[in-house]
């Protein structure tokens, strides 16, 4: 027999068949289609071999017919695995249960280890992990990525300045930065203040030291407007300059608008489906129905499924659909001029220091293209313009 997979599969014996008349019972069983392999004489009168467990009734109407006798001296096969399992079945249901024991104590969330944070910040942090369903006895593929742990913390917890997340085994690892508030500290050194971009001087407040600028005064790069030496000429004294010079600056901004602008936006519609993926086999768990959006965005997420401390070549997969739409946004000229000047504005402001104000913008050309608006805009800026220079000696 050269399928020995079948026949393990169907169950097979070992026989042993002892009498003076062994050839007419191997011809019985060539006509009964009773198939014997790996026949071997081990005696004058005796023969051992192989029979398929469903040829077992067969072959004992034969023997029966025959002047021989027949033992079963071997079994082999599924079928006799099966009885044995069911046999100590106490101890097979035992080995299993410990082994999902502990896969599934492998995949679960013992604890988690936060540093660098006081323990106010802790609590807070402790507090938006359980929210997220980060929590001791949590299973690890059920949980958020790493990645979106992170960026929930930080948008959420307006006293940190950056969340690390790790997970190592069975335990999440967060190393926090606190935000700190910068402490000032008074610069001792002499210096003078000088300006740090071309301006008009609209006002100014000196603390310390000597102003040789005046109001509507231009200035260019470099140009000291705050002296630190100060006094007479036979008695002067070198002091730290402070204060705020505040300067007109011009700047000057181009931007476009388009008139109509295509999107892709959510419909709130979305379907999940669940995977489990074993030795690079996918097969569905949950969520078999048909997705007939138009157009839509796959999300796949992966989890791998650890024993102890080996990651399995098993992982479950959640696979989010969700169902878009194109959403096409017209803007007449008036609009989209109102859009560009906003924009215009909003970015400007982001370059610009805390205390600075836009005193007058005025458009200085506006143009309709290629199905967009430009425009050129001028702007009058308030601002800070002393920055500091040390004071050399020879000064």
């Amino acid at each position: 027999m050269n399928n020995l997979w079948t026949n393990y599969f169907a169950g097979y014996v070992k026989i042993k068949v002892t009498g003076k008349l062994i050839e007419p019972f191997l011809n019985e069983c060539v006509r009964e289609n009773v198939i014997i392999w790996n026949l071997k004489r081990i005696e004058t009168n005796s023969i051992t071999g192989y029979v398929l467990l469903n040829d077992v009734q067969k072959i004992r109407r034969i023997i029966r017919k025959s002047d021989c006798k027949l033992e079963f001296i071997g079994r082999k096969g599924m079928p006799f695995l099966l009885k044995k399992i069911t046999t100590n079945s106490g101890v097979v249901i035992g080995i299993m249960l410990a082994f999902f024991s502990i896969l599934l104590l492998s995949n679960m969330v013992w604890d988690i280890e936060i540093t660098g944070a006081n323990p106010k910040i802790e609590h807070d942090i402790r507090k938006e992990l359980s929210k997220m369903g980060i929590k001791q006895g949590k299973l690890l593929f059920l949980l958020p990525e790493n990645d979106e742990i992170q960026n929930k913390l930080t948008e959420e917890l307006q006293s940190v300045t950056w969340v690390g997340v790790k997970l190592n085994g069975t335990t999440y690892h967060l190393e926090v930065v606190e935000k700190k508030l910068a402490e000032k500290q008074e610069l001792l050194s002499p210096r003078h203040l000088v300006a740090k971009k071309k301006a008009v001087i609209y006002d100014y407040f000196v603390e310390q030291g000597q102003p040789i600028i005046k109001i509507n005064d231009f200035v260019r790069p470099g140009q000291i407007i705050v002296s630190g030496i100060i006094g007479k000429e036979n008695n002067t004294e070198i002091v730290a300059a402070k204060g705020k010079i505040f300067g007109e600056i011009w700047y000057k901004s181009t931007i476009s608008v388009p008139l109509h602008t295509v999107f892709n936006v959510y419909t709130g519609e979305q379907k999940k489906k669940h995977y489990i993926e074993v030795f690079g086999i996918t097969i569905p768990v949950w969520g078999f129905e048909k997705v007939d959006y138009k157009k839509l965005v796959n999300e796949n997420y992966e989890k791998h499924i650890r024993f102890l401390k080996w990651d399995l070549p098993i992982s479950y997969k959640n696979k989010i659909i969700r169902e878009q739409y194109e959403y096409i946004r017209y803007y007449n000229k008036e609009t989209a001029v109102a859009v560009a000047k906003n924009t215009a504005r909003t970015e400007l402001k982001a370059k610009l220091d805390d205390d600075a104000v836009i005193k007058g913008e005025k458009v200085l050309h506006q143009v309709e293209e290629n199905g967009k608006v430009k425009l050129t805009i001028h702007y009058q800026v308030i601002e800070d313009i002393a920055e500091p220079q040390p004071i050399i000696q020879g000064d």
